[in-house]
């Protein structure tokens, strides 16, 4: 079986009803996010290249039909007008790690109907997900105010496909390194790792411990050092540090308790050994929250391992995203639904100075100071262009970032900008709305 099978059984039901039916007509729809969770005051645009990759191979093939039909409990044959189904369609794509906000498009498909039917799942897997743990990344890296964050995540994902997703996003987002030694190596990303409390566990002594990883370890080292008592360890390290003449580059790793008073403490005893240059790194369940609470109290603490709430996005684990038809046909199209009710038409969205977001028909002009943010990333079910690098993506993030409104970058009680529609968007949404309720009276 193919990827085609990784979707929904109510896409394929309707895609081979549209097939039956001759619905084959170009349609477009518009995946967006109608709300951001709470405590969010922005989102980073992901998962376009993911998406990218499974809509350009995209086809139908004799096993995926057999799938098909076993999972309907059908005749082979009743599922066989989808045998052969490939994606020949166009994307128009926000590029990743632009910001985008409530409501505007951050992709939009437009293909045969059965085509952009059977994509819905996937795509809308791969952009929800990437999208929700890139903004945490983000406000992460916004919360340490400069100072490196590393991405710890890799054990707590939800699988190793999402644990690799969250290395790239991490580095999309400004992130310094990751544990995940697949992720580092297919991305050409630092590697970044210390030992467990197990490792000092199996030795004597904590000096043992830090004398033995010195030893298969040349040059810097970080010793994790609140396996027993915390300002004990830091001494133990900064004995064994001091010893081997491994100051300059090292660290010392505090994983529980106050990590504010103990980075203070810790920083006192390295200063004291005349170790200026060891650094401390601090972990364990760290979110954008708990940094922006250290930096604020001016903990002296030189990096940030973030794991488990990050790779997951804890506090909102999921976008309420959609993925819906806004065009059949050359018909625009709507839904009324209360409090999901959708705009009509195929869009654009121009970015104004400050985040002033119009959300346009995709004809439109833009606005005086607006800049259009879908570009078409694949015509004929080819990606037109080359793939941007992560580098690329990084830095495009980071000047997004650094132009959000300050109220936008809070970590607590942000303040969304909100985009506004066009009056010829308005005005077409109340023409399609009012065609309908005359048809449906």
């Amino acid at each position: 079986m193919s990827d085609a099978t990784t979707t929904d059984l109510y896409e394929v039901t309707m895609a081979l009803s549209y097939l039956r039916e001759g619905m084959t007509a170009p349609a477009t729809f518009s995946l967006f996010v109608r709300d951001l969770p709470p405590e969010r005051g922005f989102l980073i645009a992901a998962g376009l290249d993911s998406a990218l990759e499974y809509l350009s191979g995209l086809r139908v093939g004799p096993e995926d039909v057999d799938a098909f039909a076993s999972a309907l409990h059908r005749p082979r044959r009743d599922l066989e007008p989808l045998l052969g189904l490939e994606f020949t369609g166009d994307v128009r794509a926000v590029p990743e790690g632009r910001v985008v906000l409530a409501g505007e498009p951050l992709l939009e498909v437009t293909a045969p109907l059965p085509q952009a039917q059977l994509a819905e799942t996937y795509v809308l897997n791969q952009l929800s997900h990437q999208t929700a743990i890139a903004s945490k990344a983000a406000r992460c890296v916004l919360a340490a105010a400069g100072r490196p964050v590393v991405d710890f995540s890799l054990r707590r994902t939800h699988g190793p496909q999402a644990g690799f997703q969250a290395a790239r996003l991490g580095a999309l987002a400004g992130f310094a390194g990751t544990s995940n030694v697949a992720a580092a190596t297919t991305l050409g990303l630092p590697a970044v790792g210390t030992m467990a409390h197990s490792y000092v566990e199996a030795f004597a002594s904590e000096e043992d411990a830090f004398r033995a990883f010195a030893r298969s370890h040349p040059g810097p080292v970080t010793f994790l050092v609140d396996t027993y008592d915390t300002e004990r360890g830091v001494r133990v390290a900064a004995r064994v540090l001091k010893d081997l003449d491994r100051g300059p580059g090292s660290a010392v790793r505090l994983d529980s308790g106050d990590l504010g008073a103990l980075a203070a403490r810790a920083r006192s005893v390295l200063d004291d050994a005349g170790l200026p240059d060891v650094r401390i790194t601090v972990s364990g369940g760290l979110d954008e929250y708990a940094v922006d609470e250290l930096v604020r109290s001016g903990a002296p603490i030189d990096t940030y391992a973030v794991g488990t709430r990050v790779g997951v996005s804890a506090d909102a684990p999921f976008l309420d995203s959609a993925y819906k038809m806004v065009e059949y046909d050359g018909r625009p199209v709507m839904k009324l639904s209360s409090a999901k009710v959708t705009a009509p038409g195929r869009k654009q969205v121009f970015r104004r100075p400050g985040y002033a977001d119009v959300t346009a028909l995709a004809e439109e002009e833009p606005p005086d100071g607006g800049r259009p943010l879908l570009e078409t990333v694949m015509r004929g079910g080819r990606r037109t262009g080359g793939r941007p690098t992560l580098d690329e993506c990084r830095r495009r993030c980071a000047a997004e970032l650094a132009a959000l409104p300050a109220p936008a970058r809070r970590i607590r009680a942000p303040v969304a900008p909100r985009a506004v529609p066009s009056g010829r968007l308005s005005a077409l949404a109340d023409h399609v709305r009012h065609r309908i309720e005359e048809r449906t009276a």
